[in-house]
């Protein structure tokens, strides 16, 4: 079963403007789609997860598992949110235990979300 990194591509970190360059949303993915990708685990650029005032913003979802939305993200930690949606895909239900999950998943969670039904 593969699970799904949703990235943000329209996210702006609060109190930035890019101006005409590419927003940090679209940044975030190109950092997190420019090296290998965790086996199980696809990522897909999505236009917008509604978390505008908490950018940059990703989700994580499968069929069957819980669903996490997670923000206040960068590039910079890009290493860190592959790290820990390899731990989400490698889950049976998507419940990774607090203290294996990455610092930024732990303090960074937005919203978890019930598998349906």
């Amino acid at each position: 079963m593969t699970a799904t990194l949703h990235v943000c591509t329209t996210c702006r970190r609060a109190g930035e403007d890019p101006g005409e360059g590419p927003r940090p949303g679209a940044v975030l993915l190109a950092a997190l789609a420019g090296g290998p990708c965790p086996e199980g685990l696809r990522i897909r650029g999505v236009e917008c997860l509604s978390a505008c005032a908490q950018g940059c913003a990703v989700a994580l979802s499968a069929p069957g598992k819980w669903s996490y939305v997670y923000g206040r993200l960068s590039p910079d930690t890009a290493a860190e949110i592959l790290s820990g949606a390899a731990l989400y895909a490698a889950s049976a239900d998507g419940l990774v235990p607090w203290r294996d999950r990455p610092e930024i998943f732990r303090r960074q969670s937005l919203a978890r979300i019930p598998p349906q039904e």
